[in-house]
């Protein structure tokens, strides 16, 4: 695991550690394939002028990667994009999507016509969408957000590898494939881009490359003004295999000398680190404006008449461009072809393996799983954290179905995902496990969990369901992963722990307040909190009907009885009621109170302490995405909608309960070091001072004997001001 870099074609060593293999290289680059160069930079400067946006630059810079790459290196279909083998793409610049769209037109992918890149920043949209998008051929996972793509990229290379190693057999590799990414200056500075090189390097990811356009401008200008790492060096400290180009603009000789030797590195991923000029071709080359921005009317003609075209044509495409790719598409036919008798002979020599890989690219696990969750009767009836009873779950279903890979952000055992048998997802020269194992230790790199695992879920049709953990606060750190997975509909089994003041002496930092909200409001995402054992096991069967929608479970560190009345059925609600201290369950009651998670059963008491002065029906509400998607007719029953008085009751920060309740028992602060028992009191959770709060509330909108409902806007919070000890300013 030695620092290594090598050093192809001109350029300097930079004080750097070199290996010996040195390739060496001419530009030998052809007047066909200047031809073809030149037709993508014009390409770029035309179709960003066409609708005055996009960014041109990476288009006119990297053409000879892009080249290289489409026409020579990667191996894929372009009349089957979906085809299994293939190599993945992933474009973490993708900003730059306009260069990967045109080498998808000129490769031959059906969907992407001239006409289709012609909708580029164009009103009437299309496919050609201004960040690569995962619904459309030959797109692997929606990108723009820099650094999460080379997250995304090692996910698919780990998916990859696992696949491998349970799968493959002597004589029969049925995945061999390389994952490629394409990285700029931005990713290698985003920290999520850091952490995922970190954990590649760590785990060894030889079918892993990854293509640095340094092209040392972004936005803002160059990037000596704010980024002056040794970018290869880091690299190769990583655990990287680390290849340099120093005339990436046109000298395709030596990329392609590069990348083959890239896909030959064993043990190590490779990191290409290739320079480029952004803009090449146009007069303001080097700068940050041909970054993003059209480069103008003038500078178009220039950039054409430099590189020998017609100024006045547009979008040209000479018919020896497409010949020049055509090679590619027959190429990829022949090696899906002979993919396929290969795969067809491994049905015969492994006929089990064959079946349950077939069924696994369904993306469901197989039928009679809920039957492996123990029925209600068989779960703990002692107070119990349900993280620990989300552990049941795990152990359930894990160890039975290879679907699943687990893995925790430095919290393994205390998030309960670790399962009987487990082997850990490991280089098998380190001796830590092998490739085969599905427990993977992300380190204490939240974000690049959720990135790695929106590309183990994107490799084939959901075939691998993550399942990841971490304090529930520690979420915050990945939420722009999370909101990525939700965008793409990307699956997966959040498991987050600690999830109120209930953490305890661990204090204020680690206690959510307003997390919730954001998760809760957040499109196309399961934030289910459930309030015991018989709720977890609800929820886990929710994300798992859940294909293409992620979930995050918020789960207590202290315990919590098995309510009597709890159904896991009742889960897929959102919310049902759960005690009633007056007749049935359906009988109409004067106040309703509703609760999620640990305030579930603290309610519950609530309401048996006030039997003789109200009819109380409590609510459990582990989800309120789903409850709000149930008829109108059913929702108006649950809350009694117009008939009771409704108070909910939450640990957390009252922002968007004024749609259900007409007031609310919420956080105001942050909270305090000191046990949670403690804390449930000072702020107000503790069952006298909810008792005393309902009473008062419900008298003061008593009113000749009868109690009037407020009006909309006339929500109120009832501990607003009640803390008088909290961490941070008093300014409530």
């Amino acid at each position: 695991m030695s620092p290594s870099i090598d050093i192809i074609a001109n350029g300097n060593s930079q004080d750097h550690t070199v290996h010996p293999n040195k390739v060496a290289s001419t530009n030998i680059t052809t007047d066909v394939e200047k031809l073809v160069l030149n037709t993508i930079r014009c390409l770029g400067a035309d179709l960003t002028q066409a609708f005055k946006g996009g960014h041109p630059g990476t288009v006119m810079g990297a053409a000879a990667i892009g080249v290289a790459l489409w026409r020579h290196l990667m191996r894929y279909n372009p009349k089957n994009p979906d085809w299994f083998n293939r190599d993945r793409f992933l474009l973490s610049a993708g900003h730059a999507c306009l260069w990967q769209y045109i080498h998808l037109h000129l490769t031959g992918y059906e969907a992407w016509t001239l006409d289709a890149i012609k909708q580029y920043h164009n009103p009437n949209f299309g496919i050609a969408a201004g960040h690569p998008e995962i619904e459309f051929p030959g797109i692997e996972l929606t990108t723009g957000l820099l650094g999460q793509g080379i997250a995304n990229a090692v996910g698919l290379a780990a998916a990859s590898k696992h696949l491998a190693a349970t799968y493959n057999k002597p004589g029969f590799d049925i995945v061999n494939n390389k994952v490629w990414c394409f990285s700029g200056d931005g990713c290698l500075q985003e920290g999520v881009g850091q952490e995922a090189m970190s954990i590649a390097g760590h785990l060894r990811l030889d079918n892993l490359i990854v293509v640095y356009d340094d092209n040392s401008v972004t936005v803002d200008g160059r990037i000596e003004s704010c980024f002056t790492d040794d970018t290869s060096a880091k690299m190769a400290a990583n655990g990287f295999h680390v290849l340099e180009v120093y005339d990436g603009t046109n000298d395709l000789t030596a990329i392609i000398a590069a990348l083959e030797e890239a896909k030959t590195v064993k043990g190590k991923p490779t990191f290409v680190h290739i320079r480029t000029t952004i803009g090449f071709g146009s007069r303001r080359a080097n700068t940050g404006f041909v970054h993003g921005s059209a480069l103008g009317e003038e500078d178009v003609q220039h950039v054409k008449e430099s590189f020998g075209f017609d100024p006045k044509v547009k979008f040209h495409i000479p018919e020896e461009v497409y010949d020049y790719f055509k090679p590619v598409i027959q190429r990829g036919q022949d090696d899906e072809a002979a993919w396929n008798k290969l795969y067809a002979e491994y049905a015969t020599a492994y006929p089990t393996e064959h079946a349950e890989l077939q069924q696994r690219l369904t993306g469901k696990l197989p039928e009679g799983w809920r039957n492996d969750l123990p029925p209600k009767s068989a779960l703990p009836t002692a107070a119990q954290a349900t993280r620990k009873s989300s552990g049941i779950a795990v152990q359930a279903l894990v160890p039975k179905y290879k679907n699943f890979m687990a893995g925790s952000a430095d919290l393994m055992e205390s998030t309960f995902v670790d399962f009987k048998g487990q082997v850990e997802f490991q280089s098998p020269e380190t001796g830590l496990g092998d490739y085969h194992g599905r427990q993977i230790r992300f380190g204490i790199r939240e974000f690049a969990m959720v990135g790695i695992a929106n590309g183990l879920n994107a490799y084939q049709n959901g075939m691998i369901i993550p399942i990841l953990s971490s304090y529930f606060q520690f979420w915050l750190y990945a939420a722009s992963g999370v909101r990525m997975s939700a965008l793409q509909g990307l699956r997966f089994i959040g498991i987050a722990t600690h999830d109120s003041i209930g953490v305890g002496e661990d204090g204020p930092t680690h206690q959510s307040i307003a997390l919730g909200t954001f998760f809760r409001a957040l499109p196309n995402l399961n934030l289910i909190r459930p309030a015991d054992a018989e709720e977890v096991l609800g929820s886990w069967e929710v994300a798992l009907e859940s294909t293409e929608t992620p979930t995050i479970m918020c789960l207590t560190r202290q315990g919590v009885p098995l309510l009597e009345h709890s159904d896991r059925s009742k889960v897929a609600l959102g919310a049902y009621p759960i005690f009633s201290n007056f007749g049935t369950l359906e009988e109409t009651p004067e106040v309703v109170l509703i609760a999620t998670g640990s305030e579930v059963c603290t309610v519950i008491e609530v309401a048996k302490r006030l039997s003789s002065q109200y009819k109380i029906r409590v609510v459990s509400m582990p989800s309120q995405s789903h409850f709000d998607r149930q008829p109108a007719a059913y929702r108006r029953s649950v809350l009694a909608s117009g008939k009771a008085l409704s108070v909910v009751v939450e640990s957390w920060g009252s922002y968007g309960w004024a749609r259900y309740a007409h007031a609310s028992m919420s956080m105001h602060t942050f909270g305090l070091s000191a046990p949670q028992a403690t804390l449930f009191e000072l702020f107000g959770f503790g069952v006298d001072n909810i008792a005393e709060k309902v009473t008062s509330f419900a008298e003061s909108k008593r009113v000749d004997g009868k109690i009037v409902l407020p009006e909309v806007g006339e929500f109120e919070e009832l501990l607003l001001g009640f803390a008088k000890q909290h961490a941070g300013p008093h300014t409530v």
